[in-house]
């Protein structure tokens, strides 16, 4: 998800805010007291749920024929306990559940904060295999402020999770640190297209209405899930290796946005020189036609929207290195996904570097002298939002406050600096070692530091900690004319 300057809101507003509504829930009570879990995040305590390791979701949509009324729903999940449970906690909210099930037996359950939580017939032992079967409504219509998970657009849906938010759309496990296979059924009236994550396995057509299925061949993130329903139209073509490349964009707008659909496989293919082979089973475009202020890196199918190809205002070599942000997102948080949501700057800092480095290729937009300017402000940054590995607590509503710049552009400044510090052959070769290292994983920043200082042959411990974790911007290696402006006291009341 790029944060970059653009004339309107752009990352941190609009369609990434988790619903604050409790879920309504139809059915009798479990025995008290339920409570809110959570994995322990720093930024978010009560997000994701010990326990349980989640092996697979199995999602199933219906689609009324209009983005203001609540889709029915189907979300099987398929676990293993890590931990003899008494009780099972899902992370779900703003949705209407009518029944569940564990392990094919009916199971109690009630809301607790944004928590669902079950009780089965009988207590899960550790290690065993688990199947939850939830039948609920997903809402795409929130109130007030609340936003998150679908976005409503011109001709139907999309789907917006980062970072809080999948648990707006459907009961999970809702923490990155926990990746599941996933196959979606989305079912809609004739006339309508939906697309997912993965590759399509089948297409069911009943009178009036048809069913749409695909599968992932990696794991993933609840927060990368997507769909799209509309009147849409698909776009295959094939980029390197015979990778699938297919584009889902207003099938009225095909020709229009053609230009910019073609560039992907050269892309792709540039990502792959600097990083590795692409990894995973497909990739593309999601162009919607909607105000979102928001780009987003959904697995396998990146959201865009319209205004960002269509506006003249934006220079091609500006679209094409957010293009390349939000593929470069593939490896760098997709792939390799963050353990804990401090751990943003991975995904965030990598990305920002890519499309600086793409600019910087093809259109003369040179890295160093984004980066000087970077520097100027990182003092500024760190002040307002904590250091790149660090960030503040997002404040109560705001939980995508967490996207700011020191995780963009600020964190991309500590790569440049780790670059200048350890020296680009180096470098390169971490770039590549940790897309290979943690491939369809989870990694965290110290994870990150062991291998940089193994590559580098000696510790980087103080360096990191200085770049990563302290208020003050340290001096850059290599550029000791680099300054940082001062950050300007709070004024006096």
């Amino acid at each position: 998800m790029p944060l970059t300057p653009r004339p309107r809101s752009r990352r941190v507003q609009a369609a990434l805010l988790a619903s604050a509504a409790s879920v309504c829930l139809i059915a009798a009570s479990a025995p008290s007291p339920a409570v809110p879990l959570g994995v322990g995040d720093r930024l978010f305590p009560h997000l994701g749920n010990p326990g349980y390791d989640v092996a697979s979701y199995d999602l199933d949509f219906t689609y009324p024929g209009s983005n203001r009324e609540p889709l029915t729903a189907v979300t099987t999940i398929d676990a293993r306990t890590t931990t003899p449970l008494e009780r099972v906690n899902l992370d779900f909210t703003h949705g209407k559940v009518s029944s569940v099930e564990v392990d094919g037996a009916p199971a109690a359950f009630t809301s607790a904060g944004e928590d669902l939580v079950i009780t089965p017939r009988a207590p899960l032992p550790e290690g065993a295999r688990t199947r939850i079967t939830v039948r609920h409504t997903s809402d795409p219509v929130y109130t007030g402020d609340e936003e998150g998970g679908w976005v409503r657009t011109a001709d139907g849906l999309a789907m917006a999770n980062q970072a809080d938010a999948a648990h707006v759309v459907f009961p999970c496990n809702d923490h990155p640190s926990d990746k599941a296979m996933f196959t979606v059924r989305v079912t809609v009236p004739n006339g309508y297209t939906a697309v997912s994550n993965g590759l399509a396995t089948g297409t069911d057509r009943a009178p009036g209405t048809t069913t749409w299925t695909y599968r992932t061949q990696h794991p993933m993130a609840t927060e990368l899930a997507q769909i799209s329903v509309g009147r849409s139209a698909v776009v295959h073509r094939t980029g390197p290796h015979r990778l699938p490349v297919r584009d889902v964009v207003p099938a009225k707008d095909r020709e229009k946005l053609e230009p910019w659909l073609k560039k992907t496989p050269a892309q792709i293919e540039w990502m792959e020189g600097k990083v590795g082979r692409y990894p995973f089973e497909t990739y593309g475009v999601l162009i919607a036609e909607a105000q979102t202020g928001f780009e987003l890196e959904t697995q396998t199918l990146s959201l865009f929207e319209k205004d960002l190809f269509t506006r003249p205002e934006y220079p091609k070599w500006y679209v094409e290195s957010i293009m390349v942000h939000e593929l470069a997102h593939q490896w760098f948080g997709n792939s390799v996904s963050p353990r804990t949501w401090s751990d943003l700057w991975l995904n965030e800092g990598h990305a920002t570097w890519y499309e600086a480095l793409y600019a910087e290729e093809t259109a003369g937009r040179t890295v160093a002298a984004r980066m000087k300017a970077a520097y100027g402000a990182s003092d500024r940054w760190r002040t307002a939002g904590g250091p790149p590995a660090a960030p503040k607590v997002p404040k109560n509503g705001q939980k995508i406050g967490i996207f700011r710049a020191n995780v963009y552009d600020g964190a991309a400044l500590f790569l440049y600096a780790l670059r200048e510090e350890i020296g680009g052959s180096a470098f390169a070769l971490l770039q590549r070692a940790w897309v290979a290292v943690h491939r369809d994983g989870v990694a965290s920043t110290a994870d990150f530091q062991d291998l940089a200082s193994r590559i580098a042959g000696r510790d980087l411990g103080a360096f990191f900690h200085a770049w990563l974790y302290e208020v003050k911007t340290p001096p850059m290696p290599g550029h000791p004319d680099w300054k940082s402006a001062p950050v300007e006291a709070p004024a006096k009341r």
